[in-house]
């Protein structure tokens, strides 16, 4: 899907927005069509990868080392794309692309073949973390589970002001306030599950407000040619 969006958006020079929501209902649709026959089937959860000794410790102990294989994965991630992007020439020039697209082509860079790369990667992360949904979160399958997820992690990457450690914090701010949406309703506090359940977006949104009202945090290394089309002979 990250393909497509990458042949869609970088050689035939679409508009990134709407072939975004395009792909997301696209997506919506063929997930759908392809589960339908997983649904209600029980699958096989991960494994969890206890560490001989450190588990064992209070509280630290299952919080920090008492996770499935996906979970060491995500943390590896964030110090090695943050890695990459400030410390290596590779993420030099990425980020050079996300900047100023026309220097970057004008230095001999192949921009679009940049672009290919990171938007594949981004998928494939993505594809990450729908698997977690599936195969850890809840092992089972059953339609549109994402249940927006996906543009919550958009939103982080705003909140975050693309820095990956900063991402990584308000990832799993976000699922706090998920998981105690959950535990307020398991204790039996008479409130709306609906308003519950999208306590995680309001919160995500009032986030987005207040990084929208200074200037500074909306600019802050933010690629100034994020969402600009490139035509190497423009």
């Amino acid at each position: 899907m990250s393909l497509l969006f990458a042949f869609l958006t970088q050689t035939l020079v679409s508009n990134q927005v709407a072939t975004g929501l395009a792909l997301t209902l696209l997506g919506i649709g063929l997930s759908g069509l392809i589960g339908e026959s997983f649904v209600g089937l029980p699958g096989q959860k991960l494994a969890r990868l206890d560490i001989a000794g450190l588990s064992d410790f209070p509280f630290f102990g299952p919080l920090l080392f008492s996770h499935d294989i996906l979970v060491y994965i995500s943390w590896a991630l964030v110090f090695l794309v943050g890695r990459v992007l400030f410390k290596t020439r590779i993420g030099l020039i990425i980020r050079a692309v996300g900047d100023n697209h026309h220097s970057a082509h004008a230095l001999g860079y192949n921009v679009t073949a940049v672009r290919y790369m990171a938007i594949m990667f981004g998928g494939a992360c993505s594809g990450l973390a729908g698997a977690y949904l599936s195969l850890s979160y809840t092992p089972q399958w059953i339609e549109n589970m994402t249940a927006g997820r996906g543009w919550i992690a958009l939103a982080l990457v705003v909140f975050a002001t693309w820095l990956p450690k900063r991402v990584m914090i308000g990832a799993y701010l976000f699922g706090t306030v998920w998981i105690l949406g959950l535990y307020v309703q398991a204790i039996g506090f008479d409130i709306a599950p609906q308003l519950l359940s999208s306590l995680p977006y309001l919160v995500t949104i009032i986030a987005l407000v207040i990084i929208s009202g200074n200037r500074v945090l909306t600019k802050a290394n933010s690629p100034a040619m994020i969402g600009q089309p490139f035509v190497a002979d423009r």
